[in-house]
């Protein structure tokens, strides 16, 4: 392992700030490392450096990680995943509604236009925000830095998606808050992976031309895609433009792989043993798991077969999946991300001529065919950079950001501020920002792609006579009506001068911070009456007590889980070993072995919930002892 081991830092050394991309699929933390001159990616326990964004509930705990996602398929009401795609929206959004639908655990109306997802914890129901639950996944990683560093580390840099507006930013930094996180930048991800890739170039590619370039930064994670054209020169990098879909990655892939599979599964067994299987999220989930494995074995080989024994009672399922096919399910998905790079491109002000490197970032640019794309849209005459492990550059950028952060604190202390203090980072804002106006008409303070941070005013007037208080409603979007913007807050500024309309002059400000969020002002410039709010979206925000209660929450239930997890390990090793036995067993027509085994079987569906980690490795014993079975745990 990679991993560091650091005593309390001397004096004159940089305060530790961890990067963290909190990913919808998997998340991973890095740091830098002083001794090395350069960041490093941290492994845990197991030694994997990125870990799955999932948190399971059950009656006895809760685990966070691997071991929740392993258990998903027997647990799946109450193992919750995939939260980025709702965090910091509103109920009323029909991304919400929608997933709501798809998801196997609930999502319910928790109040004050929040959706909040409803779990069995500790024997009852609980409601939690989806800050809480990446605030959970937060905590985790927070754990792997602490353990590798040997300290404790509660200041952070955490990543987000380039299209991510004002509240889905603000979400994130209070589940920060909440892990016990000192979240002192939010950055985009995409910028985060120049970052990284720049720190790269800088030691070793600045010889060959990366100097003066225009970058195209390729996102594709698991559930969110962003494309950022940069100009990187004399380690600056200025953002030119952004654009992307915070609802399309790997697991939308995946989702068309399940659905073919569904059809496939119907051809074989019938239409009735399919909506069997439709409703049994159990054998969706297993289902699931074996299209994700299909899909990255199609992107190494031409053709693999999706495999999954005893899918449904005893129905194996088992069909040929070629790289043809995966490619023919997905290829609307693919068109929507190579025509988003020549939107960015055109809002950059840039040609595919103009384009010196292509940036590939996120585990779902590992397939073929986005690649044979991209590279045809550049006419072959670029060579896409995979440099660094598109899985692991958006932490190391973010680590990277954290370092410079730490550094420009230090600047007075005599601190070491090599490696990165020449690097200047210039990000933009995704989305225009503005006030309502008579008519219900978009007023733009702050256009899109503009740098940050940035400071924008603009004078305004009444609509009556003797009109003595102004509201200022605050939006984002870019249509020229209010209705089809998403608003983000608004507060009224009383003490206005007494005059008839059009006479008097009160000036709005709009100061954008670097974590992309706003604080807007209004002042009357002759009465000098003032009023401002930060704005943090009146739908869906959780409150100041609500955030501490949060707090005190999150590492209450910290011995049950530790405990909790080798269990669902142990678990998911004997459902595995049981149902790929009992196929073997089935084909062989002994009897006894598949009696045997489908007792065992019955015990794991019906009677595990409450047993103890003991009589799990009791069974794994009988297995191995009796039938001859091998468990694995690794």
């Amino acid at each position: 392992m990679e991993n560091m081991s650091v005593n309390e830092p001397a004096k004159g050394e940089l305060e530790t700030v961890i990067g963290i991309d909190l990913g919808t699929t998997f998340s991973c933390v890095a740091v830098w490392d002083e001794a090395a001159g350069r960041p490093i990616v941290l492994t845990n326990s197991t030694g994997a450096k990125t870990m799955p964004s999932y948190v399971s509930f059950t009656d006895q705990a809760r685990v966070v990680g691997q071991p929740a996602k392993s258990q998903a398929a027997s647990n799946p009401a109450n193992t919750v995943y995939d939260v980025k795609r709702i965090i910091g929206r509103s109920w009323n959004d029909q991304v919400v509604r929608d997933d709501a639908k798809s998801f196997p655990f609930r999502v319910v109306d928790g109040g004050n236009g929040r959706p909040k997802v409803e779990v069995s914890w500790l024997g009852a129901k609980k409601q939690m925000a989806p800050e809480e639950v990446s605030a959970m996944v937060l905590v985790e990683l927070k754990r792997v830095a602490e353990k590798a560093l040997g300290k404790a580390c509660t200041a952070a840099v955490i990543t987000v998606p380039a299209h991510f507006n004002d509240q889905q930013r603000q979400a994130t930094k209070d589940a920060g808050r909440i892990a016990g996180l000192d979240v002192r930048r939010i950055i985009n991800e995409p910028t985060a992976a120049a970052l990284a890739y720049g720190l790269h170039g800088k030691k070793d590619t600045m010889d060959s031309g990366i100097a003066g370039s225009n970058v195209v930064i390729f996102d594709l994670g698991g559930g969110t895609f962003d494309v950022s054209v940069l100009s990187m020169e004399g380690g600056v990098f200025e953002v030119k433009a952004t654009g992307g879909d915070t609802h399309l990655g790997g697991e939308d892939f995946d989702n068309n792989m399940v659905d073919w599979a569904v059809a496939e599964f119907e051809k074989i067994h019938g239409a009735g043993r399919a909506n069997k299987l439709k409703s049994n999220a159990r054998a969706i989930r297993r289902l699931r798991t074996a299209c994700e494995n299909a899909k990255r074995s199609v992107s190494s080989a031409p053709t693999t077969t999706l495999e999954v024994e005893s899918l449904l009672d005893d129905a194996d399922l088992s069909i040929e999946l070629s790289r043809e096919k995966f490619e023919s399910l997905n290829d609307e998905l693919f068109t929507r991300c190579i025509n988003t790079v020549t939107t960015v491109l055109k809002d950059a002000s840039l040609t595919i001529g103009d384009v010196t490197d292509v940036v590939l970032v996120g585990g779902s640019t590992r397939v073929p065919a986005l690649q044979d794309r991209l590279k045809a849209l550049f006419g072959g005459r670029i060579e896409l950079c995979r440099s660094i492990n598109p899985d692991e550059a958006v932490a190391v950028g973010a680590a990277v950001q954290g370092h410079i952060l730490a550094a420009g604190d230090a600047r007075t202390g005599g601190a070491d501020l090599a490696g990165t203090t020449d690097l200047l980072l210039l990000d933009v804002t995704p989305l225009s920002l503005g006030i309502e106006l008579e008519g219900r008409e978009m007023s733009v303070l702050i256009k899109r792609n503009t740098t940050i941070p940035c400071r924008k005013s603009r004078s305004y007037t009444t609509v009556e006579d003797w009109q003595t208080s102004i509201d200022v409603v605050v939006y984002e979007g870019e249509r020229r009506s209010v209705d089809t913007c998403n608003k983000l807050g608004e507060f009224t500024i009383t003490g206005v001068e007494r005059a008839r309309k059009g006479e008097p002059k009160v000036e709005v400000t709009f100061a954008l911070d670097a974590n992309g969020i706003l604080a807007v002002t209004a002042q009357d410039t002759v009465t000098g009456a003032k009023a401002g709010a930060e704005i943090k979206a009146k739908d869906g925000r959780l409150s100041a007590d609500e955030i501490d209660k949060m707090v005190q929450d999150a590492e209450k239930h910290r011995a049950q889980d530790d405990e909790l997890a080798d269990k669902m390990t142990m678990q998911t090793a004997l459902e595995g070993a049981v149902y790929s036995a009992l196929s073997a067993a089935r084909t062989k027509g002994d009897t006894d072995q598949v009696a045997a085994l489908e007792n065992v079987r019955d015990w794991l569906d019906y009677d595990s919930t409450n047993a103890t980690l003991t009589e799990m490795t009791a069974k794994a014993d009988f297995l191995r002892n009796n039938l001859g079975v091998a468990v694995n745990t690794d």
